[in-house]
């Protein structure tokens, strides 16, 4: 009678933890962030600014020490077509920049270099494919890879911040290959001051 209560109770404890922790799946190919000045997962760290959000609710990400015109939208324009040239693909639930987009990545960091009085919003995309709230991730993820790269390029951070937008904006509609491929992007949209 003990043996059963016992596998009773082992069965539970069991049942308890998968629900606890669930099936999480370990994201591939993600680009190190090698600096404190973005955090992709706030929660994670009790010293860690809260996460900025715009007016649809999506995660303008968590820059140090942003101008504080760049996360107001009423302080300032969006030009979407000067860097609609430089967008970057990713692969598949990867956030690492692929070397075919390192040349548009340095495009950026060159513009921002040499226009000191704009800033940047970095838009993580990603295909339909996952959870809503894994590709919200991955697209903070792949935000924060550009944001990083560009830093390192050179470009101020306090004038570059993320936003994720996961599958909310598809660019190609479609059940492929060739949907999914443009839709895992990363895109600079140029913040101008008014």
């Amino acid at each position: 009678m003990k043996s059963i209560k016992m596998t009773y109770v082992l069965a539970g404890v069991l049942a308890l933890t998968f629900i606890v922790t669930g099936c999480q799946r370990k994201p591939s190919g993600v680009t190190p962030i090698n600096s404190k000045t973005t955090q992709v997962r706030p929660g994670e760290m009790s010293d860690a600014p809260p996460v900025t959000l715009g007016d649809d609710g999506t995660s303008l990400g968590t820059p140090m020490n942003p101008q504080p015109w760049i996360t107001d939208p009423s302080q300032h324009t969006e030009d979407l077509e000067a860097l609609k040239a430089h967008i970057v693909h990713f692969d598949y639930d990867s956030s690492a920049i692929r070397t075919a987009d390192q040349a548009n990545v340095e495009a950026v960091a060159s513009f921002l270099k040499s226009n000191s009085d704009v800033g940047v919003r970095v838009d993580g995309h990603c295909d339909e494919r996952g959870t809503e709230g894994y590709n919200d991730s991955l697209g903070e993820r792949r935000a924060a890879a550009l944001r990083e790269a560009l830093i390192a390029l050179g470009a101020n951070p306090d004038l570059v911040i993320t936003r994720s937008l996961g599958e909310r904006q598809p660019v190609a509609t479609g059940q492929d290959e060739s949907a999914y491929s443009q839709n895992r992007r990363g895109e600079f949209i140029v913040l101008r001051k008014k």
